[in-house]
């Protein structure tokens, strides 16, 4: 197996493998809606890691030097989104089942892909990461089987939480387990939100 392909396999895990608010948002999605949606969800972020992956390694130190400029107010802008979702996800705990977190039409999964992606696309540490990485293999090639480990990796913990989410959600199916799941959700994305204003 090309060593290209495992150290993007290897980065793929490692941005993906901390359960953060995005993590989070795909296990709600999946626990009130249903596998398919979380999964769509899940797959949103890992395009977004596989996209982030492509742009370091299309660009390299010159990206990151675009990036770090507007790092901040994307920060902030990614802060302000995941507020709105707490919120929005709050008031949905006591809505009927299968309807989105984010507001009163019907979950699909090309809606919660959609969200997804371009809530992960806020991100743009992601993009640093990758291209630090890639820098660190200056010389070593294989730059298209690295982006590939990358999305294949990301997409496998993506759907491992989904899965999580959807076998939380078959025990919780009753009003006061979907308005607790909805809650619990709610409140750790405005702490991951929160934190996301903290200085490092």
């Amino acid at each position: 197996m090309s060593a290209a392909f495992l150290a993007g396999v290897v980065a793929g895990y490692g941005v993906a493998l901390p359960m953060g608010a995005i993590g989070v948002l795909i296990a709600g999605l999946s626990a009130r809606t249903s596998l398919r949606v979380g999964a769509a969800a899940g797959l949103g972020a890992a395009t977004a890691d596989g996209v982030f992956a492509a742009i370091a390694v299309a660009g390299g130190a010159a990206v990151a030097g675009v990036i770090a400029p507007v790092a901040e107010p994307l920060r902030w802008a990614a802060a302000v989104v995941l507020l709105v979702i707490a919120v929005l996800t709050a008031r949905a705990a006591f809505r009927p089942p299968g309807t989105a977190a984010v507001d009163r039409r019907p979950a699909t999964p090309w809606r919660a892909y959609a969200g997804v992606l371009g809530l992960t696309l806020l991100n743009p540490a992601t993009v640093v990461y990758f291209a630090a990485l890639v820098l660190g293999r200056a010389g070593e090639g294989g730059g298209v089987l690295f982006v590939l480990g990358v999305l294949l990796a990301s997409a496998s913990w993506q759907l491992v939480i989904a899965a999580g989410g959807s076998l939380v959600g078959r025990f919780l199916t009753g009003l006061r387990g979907r308005a607790a799941t909805a809650l619990v959700s709610s409140l750790v994305i405005a702490i991951l939100a929160v934190r996301l204003l903290l200085p490092s």
